[in-house]
């Protein structure tokens, strides 16, 4: 019933996924150093590093960093702020059990940047995503969003930080319905046994 979390830098989603309780079994990072090993440290849960510079190909990195993953019979695989592409075959090893928290209302937005780009667009609401990784970046099947109004004022410094912190509410919550066996994908859609909402619309935030 564990979950591997894979992260590159300060692991604020991981927190958020050790403060809810869920059952981290380890901490894989692409980065020596990134700070969220030490979140992981302070928890008493292992860290691992599996450096993708330490490889020639995208293939060998994937093929190293899944066995380090394997080593812990996961039954979850959590993306959190895991800044790397993944192969298809990668995907396909953990598909339909990786989830991935990405920081904009998809499919608008996928990959970098996703802050200012929604400034640019003038966008009225912005948010994140939980979704199923697939092969194609940042799409997947949506399992939960969050969603905040955007501000006359807002900069991207300021909305990327209302949204983080819609991210720690849904990202665990996604977990736990994954955990608890409560997902089902059908066409394409989840929904979620017993039908707990799967938007948050935060109008304060």
């Amino acid at each position: 019933m564990s979950v591997v979390v894979l992260i590159s830098g300060r692991g604020s989603n991981l927190r958020a996924l050790l403060e809810a309780g869920l059952p981290v079994s380890a901490v894989v990072s692409n980065v020596p150093g990134a700070a969220g090993l030490a979140i992981a440290a302070q928890h008493g849960v292992p860290g691992r590093v599996v450096s993708h510079k330490d490889f020639a190909t995208r293939e060998a990195f994937d093929e190293a960093l899944a066995k380090e993953i394997d080593h812990y019979s996961p039954r979850l695989v959590a993306l959190a702020g895991f800044m790397r592409v993944l192969t298809p075959g990668f995907v396909q090893r953990y598909r339909e059990r990786m989830l991935n928290i990405h920081p904009s209302l998809l499919p608008a937005f996928p990959g970098l940047n996703t802050h200012q780009r929604a400034l640019a667009e003038g966008v009225k609401l912005h948010g994140c995503s939980v979704h199923f990784v697939t092969a194609d970046l940042d799409h997947g099947p949506i399992v939960a969003q969050a969603a905040i109004p955007v501000r006359r004022n807002d900069t991207a410094a300021s909305l990327a930080l209302r949204v983080l912190t819609q991210e720690h509410v849904i990202y665990p919550r996604a977990v736990r319905w994954f955990l608890d066996g409560r997902l089902a994908i059908v066409n394409g859609a989840v929904s979620v046994e017993g039908g707990d909402a799967q938007l948050v619309f935060d109008d304060r935030a």
